[in-house]
C-alpha cells in the first residue's frame, strides 16, 4: 500500500491535491483532519521507525508475515 500525507491549505471550502504521475489507483480514501502546529511525533517513536526500516531493508526476510503476526497474537491472548 502507497500512502502519501500533504499539508494543504483551505481555500473557498475546498482542497486540491496533485497526485503523482507514478500513482495508480483508481479509487483512494480522502481522510480531512484539522494540522495541530501543537502535535509533533516523538523523536523516540521517528528513531523506532528508522531503525526499523534500515533493520528491514537490510533483511527483508527478517520481516514477520500477517498472519503468523495475527498468531502469534492469538496465542498471546
Amino acid at each position: 500500500m502507497e500512502a502519501i500525507r500533504r499539508f494543504v491549505k483551505v481555500k473557498n471550502h475546498q482542497v486540491n491535491i496533485t497526485l503523482p504521475e507514478d500513482f495508480n489507483a483508481e479509487e483512494v480514501e480522502v481522510i480531512i483532519l484539522p494540522t495541530s502546529k501543537e502535535y509533533q511525533i516523538p523523536q523516540w517513536q521517528i528513531d523506532e521507525v528508522r531503525e526499523r526500516t534500515e533493520n528491514y531493508l537490510k533483511n527483508p526476510k527478517s520481516a514477520t508475515d500477517y498472519e503468523d503476526f495475527l498468531k502469534e497474537l492469538g496465542d498471546e491472548l
